[in-house]
C-alpha cells in the first residue's frame, strides 16, 4: 500500500458551505461528510427510540437536548478523525491553546447533561468536566509517538469513572466514552492526514 501524506489544507468555501468546511475540514470528500452524517443521524434516532421506548420521562426540551448532543457527538468521532480535519484542526496556526479552547466548549455538554439528565448533579459536572480537561491536556502535552496510545487509555479511564465512580445516567451510558473519544482520539490526537 502505497499511502501519501498531505498536510497541505485548501481554504474554505464562502458562504454557508465556509461553514461546514471550518466544521469537517476543507476539502472533506462525499465519504468524509456520509461519515459526519450518516452515523450521527442514525444513532441519534436510535437514541430517541431508546428513551421513548424504554419510558425515561424526558421532557421535549430533554429530547432535543438529547438529540442535539447525540448528533454532535457521534459526528465528532468520525469527522474529527478525517484526513480533511485533521489537516484543517492541526494547521500550523493552530496550537495549544486553540485545542484546549475546543475542548473547554464541551463543558456546556457536560453541564446539560449533568443539569437536565442527572437533576443538577454538581459533582458529576466537576468530576468529567475537570477529567476532560486533564486527560486533554496530558494528549496534547505527550510525545506525538505515544499520543494515541495515551488518549485511548485515558478514554479506558473516563469509561472506568463513569461507570464505577459516577452512577450512569439512564439514556446517556454512552455519552462518557464517545465525548472522550471525540476529543482524546478523534481531535487532540495528531495524525499524518493521508490522500
Amino acid at each position: 500500500m502505497n499511502l501519501q501524506s498531505q498536510w497541505r489544507c485548501p481554504q474554505p468555501r464562502k458562504g454557508l458551505m465556509g461553514g461546514w468546511d471550518r466544521f469537517v475540514g476543507p476539502g472533506a470528500t462525499a465519504v468524509e461528510n456520509a461519515l459526519a452524517l450518516v452515523p450521527a443521524v442514525l444513532g441519534t434516532m436510535a437514541l430517541v427510540y431508546y428513551a421513548h421506548f424504554s419510558e425515561l420521562g424526558w421532557t421535549l426540551a430533554q429530547y432535543i437536548v438529547a438529540a442535539l448532543l447525540a448528533f454532535d457527538i457521534i459526528a465528532g468521532v468520525a469527522t474529527n478523525a478525517t484526513t480533511s480535519a485533521k489537516r484543517w484542526y492541526h494547521r500550523p496556526s493552530q496550537k495549544w491553546h486553540q485545542h484546549m479552547g475546543f475542548v473547554v466548549l464541551h463543558g456546556l455538554h457536560v453541564f446539560l447533561v449533568a443539569w437536565l439528565f442527572r437533576d443538577m448533579d454538581i459533582s458529576f459536572f466537576i468530576v468529567i468536566y475537570l477529567l476532560l480537561l486533564l486527560s486533554s491536556a496530558a494528549v496534547v502535552t505527550v510525545s506525538q509517538r505515544v499520543q494515541r496510545s495515551v488518549a485511548l487509555l485515558l478514554v479506558c479511564n473516563a469509561l472506568l469513572i463513569s461507570q464505577y465512580l459516577l452512577l450512569p445516567t439512564p439514556g446517556f451510558e454512552w455519552f462518557i466514552p464517545f465525548l472522550f473519544l471525540k476529543l482524546l482520539v478523534s481531535h487532540l490526537t495528531l495524525e499524518e492526514p493521508y490522500l
